[in-house]
Order: C-alpha cells, then structure tokens, then sequence
C-alpha cells in the first residue's frame, strides 16, 4: 500500500494516550502495563506510519489487545481513569488495527 493509511495514525495516538495516560489522569494506576504496551504500540504505529521495515500490522494489533486486557491481567479494573483508558485505546486500536491487518491482507493477494 503505497497511501497513507489512517489506521497506523489510529495506533500511534492510541498508544501514546497509553503511555501517557498514567502521567496526565490515572493518578499512576496501571502505570507499568500502560506505559510498557502503549509505548510498543506507539513504536509499532510509527514504524508502520514511516513506512519502516518492522512490525507488521498484526503485531499492533497484538499490542493493542494487550492493552485491552491489561486492566484484567494487572488488576486495576477498580480504578476507572487507568482501566477506561486500556479499554478505550486498546479497544479502538484493536477493532482498527484488524479491519487494516485485512485490507492488507486483500490488496496483497489481489
């Protein structure tokens, strides 16, 4: 895919809101799991954004999974800023990151 693809800025905020989200207003909840995943989904992102040889867009979207389901596997559901921000950006990342892991998918076998 020669254009920009939209989804890999998706991915890109998406994890910068992770990894930031504990600085600005998760008073440090869920500080690990979120700064530690959304900062590869960032990374990810970019690469994907600059067109970098790297991580495919499964890999993002494997990322963005993890997110996803941090609040559950580290235990910080009960505090709502820390697990809405998981929720939210892994979510969205992840519904994101499959649509365009399979249009990849279509046009590279067309």
């Amino acid at each position: 895919m020669d254009k920009f693809a939209w989804q890999d800025a998706v991915a890109f905020v998406a994890g910068l809101a992770a990894l930031l989200a504990p600085e600005l207003w998760t008073d440090g909840h869920g500080e690990q799991p979120l700064m530690v995943l959304g900062a590869l989904l960032a990374l990810a992102g970019l690469y994907a954004l600059l067109r970098a040889p790297g991580p495919s867009a499964w890999t993002a979207t494997a990322f963005a999974l993890l997110i996803f389901v941090s609040p559950w596997a580290f235990g910080f559901t009960s505090y709502d800023a820390a697990a809405w921000t998981a929720w939210i950006a892994g979510g969205v990342a992840t519904i994101v990151g499959l649509w365009g892991a399979t249009q990849a998918r279509g046009t590279a076998t067309t």
